[in-house]
């Protein structure tokens, strides 16, 4: 399993995946221009994740990268096939990644009050519940909003968990 830098090649891939019915309720489809302005921007790494058996098995965004602060966000993250025990050990790979390759001092993200599956990975690796926003959260296909739940790891506690 590895990760590595999308490629305009991989945009129809992270469209699709976005757009599926698990995930089109908690992700943003955005188009291939706005993929091209992370995929070279300096502060965000759009990342795919292959496995032995698959060239694109999930997608990844990273922002705010070489903040003075030290914190990155995970962005967006996304699984080709959902079910199968992967999210923890995908989730683990991308906070190696933050925490050894981009020398983050903190990964954050959020999750949807409704995304029951996320909350539940991001607990099972460590991440701490640090605050919600209430009804903050705007879903178009559903057309309402939602609690959007911020979850964040500090490098210590990543560090700790892994001794």
């Amino acid at each position: 399993m590895r990760l590595r830098h999308a490629t305009p090649s991989d945009y129809a891939f992270i469209r699709a995946l976005v757009q599926r019915p698990e995930y089109a309720l908690y992700l943003t489809d955005e188009n291939e221009a706005a993929l091209d302005a992370y995929a070279v921007a300096p502060d965000s790494r759009l990342l795919i994740w292959q496995t032995d058996q698959t060239a694109q098995a999930g997608f990844a965004l990273f922002c705010d990268v070489g903040h003075r602060s030290g914190t990155v966000e995970l962005r967006r993250l996304a699984l080709a096939e959902v079910g199968l025990g992967r999210g923890v050990a995908y989730v683990q790979r991308l906070l190696a990644y933050a925490f050894n390759e981009l020398t983050a001092k903190k990964v954050f993200l959020d999750a949807s009050e409704n995304n029951m599956r996320a909350q539940k990975v991001y607990t099972q690796v460590g991440f701490v519940l640090e605050g919600r926003l209430r009804q903050h959260c705007y879903c178009a296909p559903l057309d309402r909003n939602f609690d959007e739940l911020l979850y964040g790891m500090l490098r210590a506690e990543w560090d700790q968990s892994r001794a």
